[in-house]
């Protein structure tokens, strides 16, 4: 029998290896044995497994968290079925969320950015006009329209955006932001400075009528997932929404 040992170095991005920000080479010790018997013959060398550091393993967490919560809203959000989707072990995943509580905390802002863009995107297909009243009023009215709309859309995320209870303290944060780096509750104060601007809204009045505009939209799109209103058709729930923005617009 002959026994053959060799060892060779391999620069990393050299096929099959992949790039890794750590190492610029890996040396690898292949041990290749050749039976001579009555023929010679090769035995196949194992496949050799690297082990690698995630690309981006915090993202790839969060979109596990994500996809749970738009498949059944916070309660499905759990750690360790984000690390099995993400294909990673749980004390992996704890370098970036140390809980439940954090990855949820997570998936809320990204539930909330998504919101934030529904309503960017409701109010860029607004046709522009030389009104600024008119204007400003529509640009408000589709805050809540944009805002029901994503809840009947996507209910999971809905609800999932505000299931963490941190009492608007966090209402401005980034990761909650849209495009226009604005969050869902300052595309709603946006909106009512813009009433305000055109003088369509009296100065004295603003003080709080954010909170007065959100409760009553919430609260329809609350029914409409989750309550009575949840079987009504298309058409019906945008009557009922075209009217109720209507109803805060002029009332407030």
């Amino acid at each position: 029998m002959v026994l053959n040992l060799w060892s060779t170095t391999l620069r990393m991005g050299s096929p099959p290896f992949r790039w890794c920000a750590n190492h610029s080479r890996v040396t690898l010790n292949v041990y290749s044995v050749n039976i001579m018997e009555e023929e010679t013959s090769a035995v196949p060398v194992p496949a050799i497994r690297l082990t690698y550091r995630h690309g981006d393993l915090q993202r790839a967490l969060l979109q596990a968290g994500i996809e749970m919560a738009r498949e059944g809203g916070p309660g499905a959000v759990v750690l360790r079925e984000a690390t099995r989707r993400a294909g990673v072990s749980a004390n992996a995943a704890y370098r970036h969320y140390a809980d439940r509580a954090a990855l949820l905390g997570a998936v809320c802002d990204a539930a909330q950015a998504a919101l934030a863009s529904a309503i960017e995107a409701e109010q860029d297909a607004l046709p522009m006009t030389d009104d600024p009243a008119a204007n400003a009023h529509a640009r408000f009215r589709a805050v809540g329209t944009g805002y029901i709309r994503f809840a009947r859309a996507e209910p999971g995320l809905f609800r999932t955006a505000f299931s963490v209870p941190d009492n608007l303290e966090r209402r401005g944060a980034l990761t909650r932001a849209g495009q226009s780096g604005l969050t869902p509750f300052q595309l709603l104060e946006t909106a009512l400075d813009g009433l305000v601007d055109a003088g369509v809204l009296a100065p004295q009045r603003r003080p709080g009528s954010e909170f007065l505009a959100w409760s009553a939209v919430h609260g329809l799109a609350t029914l409409l997932i989750d309550g009575p209103l949840r079987a009504a058709g298309s058409q019906q729930v945008e009557g009922i929404t075209q009217r109720l923005v209507a109803m805060v617009d002029e009332g407030i």
